[in-house]
């Protein structure tokens, strides 16, 4: 069951991602930027994800 929960907390940290933060503007600025710019921002986002994982598994 605490397992079921965690994955529904993420879930919801994706659709909340998904609704504020405008994709194809986004990605259209990352390129603008530079691609290093773009794999910083993504590891950036893994870091998040993987915090909050960590966060609910204990």
């Amino acid at each position: 069951m605490k397992k079921y929960i965690s994955v529904m907390y993420i879930v919801i940290v994706f659709a909340a991602l998904l609704v504020i933060l405008p994709g194809c503007e986004f990605i259209g600025d990352v390129f603008k930027a530079g691609i290093w710019v773009g794999i910083i921002i993504i590891i950036a986002i893994i870091a998040v994800v993987a915090f909050i994982v960590k966060m609910f598994k204990e």
